[in-house]
């Protein structure tokens, strides 16, 4: 396989036309994800050429004119993929990882635990009996005792957040993985078929998503790419979030480039009423959080947003995926890289001793959330022609299967040096922002974001122009 046939791969799970990714060129460039044991480039090139094709297929639908070219520029790409670690705010360095966040010696292998929510970090101390203060080495030393697989379940009860340590071929005979081998890397249903043609976006030339309404639900990385990509092409994307939520201002320099952040309760009836006036005139509806969770709550099923609202878009993202025994649980790119094997194919060295590895970059969240945002564009290209709207659902662990089954040859490094992605900077009300500028390039497109980030959770929860 090489990279074109990922790419026809990847857009044939997206139901493009077979010619379109005739369409695509690339300029090629050494990066940091060429240093990765699987083919995390292949797969991030991919990804960011499916969703590039999809937003000129997006703006061709509103200007009436051909699809135009797409380009792929590998250090674009790169940059992109490793944003949430380049971004810098009058300098500093975002926190990527908290201290109990990492790879822990069991007895029988290794744990990977994620902590970097406080309430999260509460639930794993709290799961393994250790008092709220403790720091790495009292980690370390419970777990060093403990069986990986009794620790994931016991931290799972506990609604903590950690995983055993597998290779490919274990997580391939696992239950969870044969359920994520089974689902569409990118799957669609009709939400409310049989409506008309709707008008199509595009109002401003270039900007395939300008007049588009975005509801964003979705925290940390994969889906706030996806919204981000949306932002970029002209979309009003509104970041909602629970209150009682907390949530890292870095990363939403990072993930909250064109967008507007609120906080709006959801759980109560006063915050049902408000998001109901929110989606009488939504396009989308993009949601994060882990299956279930959200429909639990009077109103929110995909089928009850779109009966008011014809031609809308659900999307979910999920980590593990909606079927399967752990369709139910919370997860992030680090977990799903250590439980389906690709942590252990990033180690350094085989000794059973040596840690395991990670990809070079957050590529799963990233790379879905490149998936994510085409898939949104394709069914919004499909709502313009017959008014339909769409229930999208991709997972972490899908993605994932399709990088480590993916046998485009690991390309040897290009003869030219390596050299680092070039950053944007602006100046904002808080500071100086230095950031990765968006892959996402087709002729006549946008080449930057209207907006910079602001404060978490500082925006009225109602679109521009309306009253609260």
């Amino acid at each position: 396989m090489t990279d074109d046939d990922l790419v026809r791969e990847l857009w044939a799970a997206l139901d493009g036309p077979p010619d379109a990714p005739e369409r695509i060129t690339r300029d090629r460039a050494p990066t940091a994800l060429d240093r990765a044991a699987l083919p995390a480039a292949a797969l991030a090139r991919a990804t960011v050429a499916v969703c590039s094709l999809a937003a000129a297929e997006l703006a061709a639908a509103g200007s009436g004119g051909p699809v135009p070219p797409v380009r792929v520029r590998d250090r674009a790409v790169d940059g992109a993929f490793r944003s949430d670690r380049l971004v810098r705010l009058d300098g500093r360095a975002p926190v990527t990882f908290a201290p109990l966040s990492g790879f822990w010696r069991a007895a029988d292998g290794w744990v990977r635990t994620h902590a970097n929510y406080p309430h999260h970090r509460a639930r794993l101390l709290g799961a393994l009996g250790l008092p709220q203060g403790a720091g790495p080495s009292e980690l370390a030393a419970a777990l060093a005792g403990q069986d990986a697989a009794a620790t994931e379940e016991a931290v799972y009860a506990a609604g903590g957040l950690a995983v055993a340590v597998r290779d490919r071929d274990t997580w391939a005979r696992h239950p969870q993985a044969v359920a994520a081998a089974a689902q569409p890397l990118a799957g669609r249903r009709p939400l409310a078929p049989g409506g008309a043609p709707l008008p199509p976006p595009g109002r401003e030339p270039g900007y395939a998503a300008a007049g588009l309404r975005v509801l964003d639900l979705t925290r940390v990385l994969a889906g706030p790419v996806a919204t981000r990509t949306l932002a970029l092409l002209g979309a009003e994307v509104l970041r909602l979030d629970a209150p009682w939520l907390p949530e890292s201002q870095d990363a939403l320099d990072d993930t909250g480039m064109g967008k507007r952040s609120a906080r709006l309760d959801l759980a109560t009836a006063d915050g049902r009423a408000a998001f109901g006036r929110l989606l009488e005139t939504a396009d989308v509806v993009v949601t994060g959080y882990r299956p279930g969770a959200l429909e639990a709550l009077e109103g929110m099923a995909p089928e009850e947003l779109a009966a008011g609202r014809p031609g809308l878009v659900v999307a979910q993202l999920s980590a593990w995926g909606r079927t399967g025994p752990w369709a139910g649980r919370r997860g992030f790119d680090s977990l799903v890289q250590a439980a389906s094997g690709v942590a252990l194919a990033e180690r350094a060295a085989d000794p059973a001793d040596t840690p395991p590895g990670a990809l070079p970059a957050q590529a799963l969240d990233h790379g879905t959330g490149y998936l994510l945002a085409a898939a949104v564009l394709r069914a919004l290209t499909r709502r313009h022609r017959t008014g339909e709207g769409s229930l999208l659902r991709l997972s972490l662990a899908r993605t994932a299967h399709t990088l480590l089954h993916t046998d485009v040859p690991v390309q040897a490094p290009l003869p030219v040096p390596y050299v680092e992605p070039v950053l944007r900077e602006a100046v904002t009300g808080r500071g100086r922002l230095r950031y990765a500028p968006s892959p996402v390039e087709f002729t006549g497109g946008p080449r930057d974001w209207s907006r910079t980030p602001g404060l978490w959770g500082a925006d009225a929860p109602c679109w521009e122009g309306m009253s609260h």
